[in-house]
């Protein structure tokens, strides 16, 4: 299929699910547009770049349904942006392929856990409110360490880490995939200009991507709000066990 035609495809369905999630949407289109043709570097450099759309148009969403806890989301990504980029560094001197195979079997168990997980209500809470304490920052200013460092050395997206955090942190499903979205358009913003400066981003790929990862997102969000929590943290902890899968193969 021409890629004229994929990466529109792959942008509203990338879109939907990592709105949906609150995992942004690279864990989908960085595979598709590979096998599609597109040069690793490149396809991981436009993917950083389109996630940007995706994740404000998500949070825009979230945002008119009062699902976002700003300030668990601005300090989640603040402190994994110096992360991202040591995470990054030090794929020059361990071994990634041990690290793929650990972080896989990791990512399971949180998935079983998500899945298996009860309370946090049945819907999203507007204008939910944390309990901040000393331990909460710590244990939301660490989470954020390890989301930026599993992004730049794994390349997969914060999401996999900032979700499960807040839900055992007592933050609804739903208000959890939001913040993580705010998260991720913040720290997308630092990776897709990193990306640019080296010259990993097509452009002309960008803009078919980006309209349709908007209109994604916008349609996750809404159909996340519509779906009870049970399913959206199953939904969420499949989504864990295939990019679990997708790491430790790749």
């Amino acid at each position: 299929m021409e890629l004229a035609v994929l990466a529109p495809l792959v942008g509203l369905v990338a879109g939907f699910l990592g709105a949906m999630f609150g995992l942004g949407g690279g864990f989908l289109m960085v595979p598709l547009l590979t096998m599609a043709g597109t040069d690793m570097r490149v396809a991981i450099g436009t993917s950083s770049a389109a996630i940007l759309f995706n994740a404000v148009s998500a949070v825009v969403a979230y945002s008119r349904y009062r699902y976002v806890v700003y300030r668990a989301g601005l300090i989640i990504s603040v402190v994994s942006v110096a992360t991202a980029y040591l995470g990054a560094r030090l794929t020059r001197i361990v071994d990634v392929r041990v690290l793929k195979v650990l972080f896989g079997i990791v990512l399971i168990y949180v998935a079983v856990r998500v899945a298996l997980a009860r309370g946090g209500g049945d819907r999203g809470v507007e204008n939910y409110r944390l309990a901040w304490t000393p331990g909460t920052y710590l244990a939301v200013a660490s989470g954020g360490l390890l989301a930026g460092l599993v992004a730049g050395l794994l390349g997969v997206g914060g999401g996999v880490v900032n979700v499960p955090l807040l839900t055992f942190l007592g933050v609804p499903m739903h208000n959890a995939v939001a913040t993580s979205t705010l998260a991720i358009a913040v720290t997308s913003t630092s990776s897709a200009v990193t990306h640019y400066t080296i010259g990993n981003v097509d452009l002309q790929l960008l803009a078919l991507l980006a309209p349709t990862l908007v209109v994604g997102a916008q349609l996750g969000a809404a159909t996340a709000k519509r779906l009870r929590s049970l399913t959206l943290r199953r939904g969420f902890a499949a989504l864990l066990v295939f990019i679990a899968l997708r790491t430790m193969l790749s």
